[in-house]
């Protein structure tokens, strides 16, 4: 692995562990095994290695929760594999965000002492729940869904039982407890469909 990418990496782990304001420099170099010069060589501040980690931690997100869902055509089906896969894929990922979901530990930190930077998450939160919402539009178009579900407010429920679940695993670990609140979630969707 190339220096700048292990500080990427390295930087992403302490992140989701620490934030981004409780990591230092030093933390950072030590992590990654590299000297200032190293790691300015390929930054020019923390603010623009933030924005290179941000961009990782959403391919990694990507890779892991959106794998395969093109392999069906069923909507329903799509949003209960995405919440799995959010759970089992990319929470439970040790190797690359030991400390659960990066986006939720970042935008809670950095809401209001890095406006900027919640901003952008905030972007990435926009456009999942406008996907998920596209997913039960179809659903309902197609008749998957009940006809008096509103839309909104079922994604809005299932995005924020995700983040929710996402603290309570970001709290204590447990296995048990994530899979509980997903199922719930899946469960929840079941009620609404045809």
């Amino acid at each position: 692995m190339e220096l700048k990418d292990k500080i990427i990496h390295e930087s992403l782990k302490l992140f989701s562990l620490k934030g981004y304001l409780n990591t230092s420099i030093e933390d950072i170099l030590e992590r990654s095994n590299s000297s200032k010069g190293g790691l300015y060589n390929h930054f020019r501040s923390k603010d623009e290695l933030f924005l290179s980690v941000l961009s990782e931690a959403r391919k990694i997100w990507r890779s892991k929760v959106l794998q395969g869902l093109n392999e069906t055509k069923d909507p329903i089906m799509k949003i209960k594999k995405l919440l799995q896969q959010y759970a089992d894929e990319y929470l439970k990922d040790v190797a690359d965000i030991p400390g659960g979901c990066v986006f939720v530990t970042l935008s809670v930190e950095l809401d209001d002492q890095r406006p900027d930077f919640s901003a952008k998450i905030a972007d990435g939160f926009d456009r999942f729940l406008a996907m998920i919402k596209r997913f039960l539009d179809e659903a309902k178009a197609t008749g998957r869904l009940r006809r008096d579900a509103d839309t909104d407010m079922v994604s809005r429920v299932l995005f924020a039982g995700m983040l929710g679940a996402s603290v309570l695993y970001g709290i204590d670990k447990s296995s048990e407890t994530l899979d509980k609140c997903i199922a719930a979630l899946i469960g929840y969707l079941d009620s609404l469909t045809m």
